[in-house]
């Protein structure tokens, strides 16, 4: 009779041969039961997507610098206008309102609390970035597209035996430690030969 082991003594994705990150027990051979239908395989699949080296994800948490300059391109267009209304502010206080030292320590200020805004703002989004590629990647390294399985393979009596009519009810044979066939084999020809 044929034995199953599910998948909880078995774990990890199976070849063709049944070698790849597994190591099938002597006696079993390796199977496996889709359990997602193909709709649901392909979504699971696009699912590696949001997690690959080359995604959003991947490349903020890893602080891809050209994709925070995407990000924080419009910030910096609002920091360009702060600054030119802080000229035309300092321009209309008369000659030499822009070479001032108050003009300079405002322009000097504004850069700072800029810059402090966009490392804040970088580091927290790649915090999260972080947490979500982790959480994501747990999501996806828990979901089980295949039941695998063992089945025991199926002892099969060599020829001779069969030939002999040495059944296997009766149990092993010297090889397996178990003398009961052989005893019952001479006793069998004891019968013929006196």
């Amino acid at each position: 009779m044929t034995s199953m082991i599910g998948n909880s003594g078995f774990s990890g994705q199976v070849g063709p041969t049944g070698k790849i990150g597994n190591k099938i027990p002597s006696g079993y051979r390796s199977g496996q039961v889709a359990q997602y239908t193909p709709e649901q395989m392909q979504l699971y699949q696009q699912s590696f997507g949001q997690v690959s080296p080359d995604s959003y994800l991947s490349r903020l948490a890893g602080g891809d610098e050209s994709l925070f300059n995407e990000i924080e391109a419009p910030a910096l267009k609002q920091f360009s206008g702060l600054q030119s209304n802080i000229a035309s502010r300092f321009s209309g206080m008369g000659m030499g309102g822009r070479r001032s030292s108050g003009f300079q320590n405002t322009m000097n200020t504004a850069a700072q609390d800029f810059a402090s805004q966009l490392q804040s703002q970088r580091q927290g989004l790649q915090r999260q970035a972080i947490q979500d590629l982790r959480g994501l990647t747990n999501d996806l390294l828990g979901y089980r597209p295949y039941e695998q399985f063992l089945t025991k393979k199926e002892y099969k009596q060599p020829f001779w035996k069969q030939a002999l009519g040495i059944a296997s009810p009766l149990g092993g044979d010297i090889s397996e430690g178990n003398t009961k066939n052989t005893e019952s084999f001479f006793n069998f020809m004891k019968m013929f030969g006196g």
